[in-house]
């Protein structure tokens, strides 16, 4: 009788861990903790960051340790596994990742983002590390006069395309003997040469043949795992010195957009695996570091309103993408990049794409993705790492830097658990990144230093009603508190209704619909008008919140 039940298959997806090792050789000396000598990135630095620094070690070791737990032996990195692609840093990953393999069996599957290479050449890093005193101290891979008080370390250089694949070879980019099947786009030859392709810039003076890292692989019977390097590093026009930083555009906000102009033989290739998974009755399951569809699901343009000069912005996908994908035969792709939670869809009569955003390690949510997949049908649910512990030796060194440079104390210096720390981390984002760089100077002016009584009932920012509607439990609430409640439900996803909790989202409704629920035209000042429209982008999160699940199922 023919079997028409495939195999359960079961796989971890792991996207953004940005790993740092904290007792890395980065040519300083570090810092003694107990039996440890830490090479710590400042906090001054990590609350300007869309990601924390030195806690990405432990939070990889607890992602890794509870797939090992739960018995799944295969993890897909869904790019930017390391910080910056320093070497130092991708070597002490790459034997992380090998213990885990001699130790539990694990394999592991990685595909480059835009942070662990760079064009064919690589490119110089420079970072601020803590010193013993709470002062910090430059190291640069870039020798060509550096300051007097920096350090010059070759372990800082982040290698280009394919020095830097070398290190992670056995981790998918390279055939291994125990792969029951893999390919390229351009055949069976695993070799960096013969998996090039030629991108030149728009006036032609600058052309390259560049290697693509995409791979094929069956680490099961009847398991096809898709990993597409969507890594675009499209030349400029002019003439440079060859493999210049300077003669690429950086890799960031190019994605699927840029993969469709300049890489189009992934998508005869995606075509094709298709037919033959389909034909052979695999289970296919494809990958890359890029959203094929926006992860936020902002189809009313709330971004661009608020936040023109927003990266996000520039990085979303065009819906010919998902158009693109579904014409190769793709129903379910996974994401990284944005540092989000969700699931998006675009739909085309009766057939569907369906973008499931993984969020980062090192950023709220802290989480990664359980799939398994049986007879033509795949669950995706959320591991959520936020009850892991704090380093406290960190935080006790981030304190002291704070004491010694005169630096506002954040809140996440007071966390208990990750998930609070990386709450708080994002609202002291809110204060040094996302108001200077992206919310209009008028308004932060205006509201940064507001309670909600304030915001409700200054006539600058509402319509003289709104005070009224206020629960006396509300009033004393800073502003910048449920600012920074919007950025973590906007990220949160599928995680976003226990995460942020009913109170709070409860809150956020009725605070959001008392702005909303005013007739247009009505505010007689552009703050306040300004505001009705994070409002609504508001409510349109507390909903989405309300209808994700964190489990869900699809058919292949």
């Amino acid at each position: 009788m023919r079997e028409d039940v495939r195999p359960q298959y079961a796989l971890a997806v792991i996207s953004d861990a940005h790993f740092h090792e904290i007792e890395g050789d980065y040519g300083i000396a570090g810092i003694e903790a107990g039996n440890r000598r830490l090479t710590l990135q400042t906090w001054a630095h990590s609350r300007e960051s869309t990601r924390v620094y030195n806690e990405s070690a432990p939070a990889l070791t607890a992602a890794l340790d509870e797939v090992a737990a739960r018995g799944v032996r295969h993890v897909v990195l869904l790019g930017d596994y390391t910080d910056d692609g320093q070497r130092e840093t991708t070597h002490r990953l790459a034997q992380r990742l090998s213990d885990y393999e001699s130790r539990f069996g694990t394999r592991f599957y990685a595909l480059p983002g835009n942070h662990d290479l760079f064009g064919p050449s690589g490119r110089h890093q420079s970072r601020y590390f803590l010193r013993p005193d709470g002062s910090s101290i430059r190291v640069t891979s870039d020798d060509r006069d550096p300051p007097a008080d920096s350090v010059v370390s070759a372990a800082m250089f982040c290698e280009g395309y394919p020095d830097g694949l070398v290190p992670m070879g056995r981790h998918g980019y390279f055939r291994r003997p125990d792969d029951l099947f893999w390919e390229t786009p351009f055949g069976a030859d695993d070799r960096p040469e013969r998996r090039t392709y030629e991108v030149a810039s728009e006036d032609g003076l600058n052309r390259y043949r560049l290697m693509d890292a995409s791979y094929l692989v069956e680490p099961e019977p009847g398991l096809w795992l898709l990993m597409l390097d969507a890594n675009v590093f499209e030349p400029r026009n002019g003439t440079f010195h060859p493999g210049s930083k300077r003669a690429f555009i950086d890799s960031t906000a190019a994605g699927w957009n840029a993969v469709l102009r300049l890489k189009p033989f992934l998508l005869d290739w995606i075509r094709d695996v298709t037919k033959r998974a389909k034909a052979s009755g695999k289970t296919l399951l494809a990958f890359s570091h890029y959203p094929a569809i926006d992860p936020l699901e902002d189809q009313e343009g709330f971004e661009q309103t608020l936040f023109p000069s927003s990266p996000v912005n520039v990085r979303r996908p065009r819906t010919d993408v998902a158009e693109a994908l579904m014409a190769a035969g793709l129903s379910l792709h996974f994401s990284g990049h944005w540092h989000v939670d969700g699931i998006s869809e675009h739909r085309i009569g009766g057939d569907m794409l369906t973008n499931i955003a993984v969020p980062s390690l090192v950023a709220f949510p802290p989480a990664f993705k359980l799939v398994t997949a049986e007879a033509g049908r795949v669950t995706v649910t959320s591991v959520d790492l936020s009850q892991l512990p704090l380093d406290q030796d960190i935080l006790d060194l981030y304190r002291l830097e704070v004491r010694a440079n005169g630096l506002s104390c954040d809140e996440a210096l007071s966390a208990s658990e990750y998930g609070s720390f990386l709450r708080h981390h994002l609202r002291a984002l809110v204060v040094h990144r996302y108001f200077p760089r992206e919310w209009p100077k008028d308004v932060v002016d205006t509201i940064s230093s507001m309670s909600l009584a304030d915001l409700c009932s200054d006539p600058r920012t509402a319509t003289p009603s709104k005070e009224k509607a206020i629960p006396d439990a509300w009033r004393d609430l800073p502003v910048i508190d449920l600012i920074a409640d919007w950025y973590c439900l906007r990220q949160a996803g599928t995680l976003g209704k226990r995460l942020i909790g009913p109170q709070a989202l409860d809150r956020m409704r009725a605070i959001a619909t008392g702005f909303v629920d005013t007739q247009d035209g009505a505010e007689r000042e552009a703050i306040a008008a300004y505001l009705k429209i994070f409002f609504r982008s508001m409510l349109f999160y507390v909903e989405r919140a309300e209808r994700l699940s964190e489990s869900n199922r699809f058919e292949l």
